[in-house]
């Protein structure tokens, strides 16, 4: 049980005694981050929904097992983590495209919407390109990597935070994320080269 104080050491303790509502709470809490956190990862909603539901079933099982060492939410973190990178493990080697996945790009996609006027199509056209390239250089990232990128740069935790959830020390965090920049920046200005000439 958690020795220092934590935002969430009552509902933890609650959950412990067996409290649904609890649970409830705790699993509102985080819900959306975790999904997040996996969909980053795994790049496919099905997947993503799979692991939200193992992580939440994992933390019930393995609740009074949580010393408080860290903050609940890094160990929840590295749960997700965890089970993101086995269900990655589990996928490679088969590439399989989820309807739910082109349906759910597709929907960001609206003929109805109002047209930005102060644009030109062709530089919606190069953001479009550019977004799907930095998803494409994050989803082939080396897990170390990748994972510091998402939890840092996209999930918006602190380096220490990131430390924590990964068991890292700040400056190894703080290299992996300038590793993983440094990456992305390349393929970028690889993609403008060949925009712009």
């Amino acid at each position: 049980m958690p020795s220092r104080q934590d935002p969430d050491q009552d509902l933890l303790r609650g959950v412990l005694r067996g409290d649904r509502k609890a649970f409830e709470t705790l699993v509102g809490r985080y819900q959306s981050k975790v999904y997040r956190l996996a969909m980053g990862l795994t790049h496919n909603a099905q997947d993503a929904e799979e692991i939200l539901q193992e992580v939440f079933l994992k933390v019930y099982q393995n609740l009074a097992e949580f010393e408080g060492k860290s903050a609940f939410s890094s160990w929840l973190y590295r749960i997700a983590l965890n089970t993101s990178y086995m269900k990655l493990r589990e996928r490679r080697g088969t590439k399989i495209v989820s309807l739910d996945d082109v349906a759910n790009q597709l929907e960001g996609i609206s003929l109805d919407q109002e047209a930005e006027w102060s644009s030109r199509p062709d530089e919606q056209l190069h953001t479009a390109e550019a977004l799907a390239i930095i998803e494409k250089a994050v989803e082939k990232l080396p897990e170390e990597f990748k994972s510091v990128l998402i939890l840092r740069d996209i999930e918006g935790f602190t380096n220490e935070e990131v430390g924590e959830i990964l068991d890292l020390s700040v400056p190894a965090v703080k290299s992996r994320l300038h590793r993983a920049r440094l990456i992305l920046r390349q393929r970028l200005d690889d993609f403008y080269r060949q925009v712009f000439g």
